[in-house]
């Protein structure tokens, strides 16, 4: 099953649905009421978006719809990533790891968990 690609809006939505589900439109409203200047009608489409892509699913309960993630927050990060390298860095991590090295400022402990991330990666090979 392809996974389906969500816009920035749309990943908002599905990090409130990540942590709440079960949750109504309401609930994703309230979420999102003091970070956002979204309307509600603004994340009833969204919601319904995320239907349509397949990111959501839904179970209606009396007047109400609860939404549900139809995959985890991992496997779409994990999607969204590869796709980003393979649009970006045509594919390879190390030009993407090297970039982000030069442009941000890397913490001791942003360093060392690189480090460790590598050595697990070199381990699996």
């Amino acid at each position: 099953m392809e996974l389906p690609r969500i816009s920035d809006a749309e990943w908002e939505v599905m990090k409130v649905v990540w942590r709440q589900a079960p949750c109504s439109a309401h609930d994703v409203v309230s979420a999102l009421a003091s970070s956002k200047t979204w309307s509600a009608a603004t994340i009833k489409t969204l919601l319904n978006r995320l239907h349509s892509k397949g990111a959501l699913r839904f179970e209606k309960v009396g007047k109400s719809y609860l939404y549900h993630p139809a995959f985890t927050e991992d496997r779409l990060r994990s999607a969204e990533a590869e796709s980003f390298v393979d649009r970006v860095f045509d594919g390879s991590l190390s030009p993407m790891i090297a970039h982000f090295a030069r442009s941000k400022k890397l913490s001791e402990k942003d360093l060392d968990e690189l480090e460790r991330i590598l050595r697990k990666g070199r381990t699996r090979q």
